[in-house]
């Protein structure tokens, strides 16, 4: 018998929704609000990317790169022609959806390992046109004084306060978006292709669509991420762009549990907290993140998510195990 995946309801959703938007209220340092609004942030990134992982089982490797290309697209609009944050968040966002259809069109025609190698080429070349591209991007000095989000309906969103509630909206949709999409007809035909893509085409699904439309959510969180990084840190770099913030999401995503809809959030709020007490030992945290996640994967593969799953499985186990002794 499979075991049921970590699935909070609605009401834990809400509750959860509810209680991180009681934080600012009650008017904690600003470390505490910038450490939420990067958790947040990078958590929308984990889901783009479980949307690949988790549902299809294709592993992209230039999410980075459309992170970048969102952060980017809101910078330069701002910074340099004037638009507004409001309109240039959704422009950026449907940026990064043309350029996962773009990419799906060609990286489709491979599979497996050749799909994933294809991708990180992709975000190495994304990584490099930013970083080489001065007078667009700023190049290797980056992109400085990009401006915060404008006021809307009289609220200045300029404030660490303010702007906490439009990356916690963004969570918000994120996590509804992806959640439906799991539930719909679309989602299901994705876990099919995971399953087989041979056996997924002989039940009528139509695997390169999916997969095409899959990657196009993928890169569009992305880009949706990207521009909430743009309009709050106001400088970008093209480090940030590059396969290791990919690999770094990856991280977070392993250890709250790959194809999970709590897993992104878990995971990337467990492990960027942990990296924040850790900063006097930058040079290191990777030696040990590195044997705690080869530990993970040995004893935990569904990350925390699947753990608390195994506990629940248990408990219900026992419980069985009771009723029948009594019976």
């Amino acid at each position: 018998m499979t075991r049921p995946a970590f699935k909070p309801g609605p009401l834990v959703w809400v509750a959860v929704f509810v209680l991180a938007a009681l934080l600012p209220l009650l008017q904690p340092g600003g470390f505490v609000l910038d450490v939420a609004i990067n958790v947040m942030i990078w958590s929308m990134l984990a889901y783009g990317l479980n949307v690949m992982l988790g549902y299809t089982g294709q592993l992209p490797l230039a999410h980075a790169g459309f992170f970048g290309i969102g952060a980017y697209a809101v910078g330069i609009l701002t910074l340099r022609e004037g638009w507004n944050f409001w309109l240039a968040w959704p422009a950026a966002v449907a940026l990064c959806a043309l350029g996962g259809l773009l990419l799906g069109l060609v990286a489709f025609r491979t599979r497996g390992d050749a799909f994933s190698i294809f991708t990180l080429g992709v975000g190495v070349i994304i990584a490099l046109v930013i970083n080489k591209w001065d007078d667009l991007t700023g190049g290797n000095d980056g992109l400085n004084g990009v401006p915060p989000a404008s006021s809307l309906l009289g609220i200045d969103f300029s404030k660490s306060a303010n702007f906490y509630y439009v990356a916690l909206a963004a969570l918000a949709l994120t996590v509804l978006v992806v959640a439906r999409t799991r539930q719909s007809v679309f989602g299901r035909s994705l876990v099919a292709i995971r399953g087989g893509e041979d056996l997924a085409r002989s039940a009528g699904i139509d695997v390169f669509s999916h997969k095409l439309r899959a990657l196009m959510l993928s890169t569009a969180i992305a880009g949706l991420a990207g521009g909430v990084y743009a309009a709050y840190v106001g400088f970008l770099g093209s480090a940030v762009t590059g396969p290791t913030t990919t690999f770094t999401v990856l991280l977070y995503l392993l250890v709250g549990g790959v194809g999970t809809l709590a897993g992104p959030l878990l995971g990337t709020g467990l492990i960027y907290v942990a990296l924040q007490f850790m900063k006097g030992l930058q040079d290191y945290q990777y030696i040990v993140f590195g044997p705690l996640l080869v530990l993970l994967v040995l004893f935990a593969p569904q990350g925390l998510a699947g753990l608390w799953d195994r506990a629940q499985m248990r408990r219900a186990s026992a419980r069985t195990e009771r009723a029948v002794d009594h019976a």
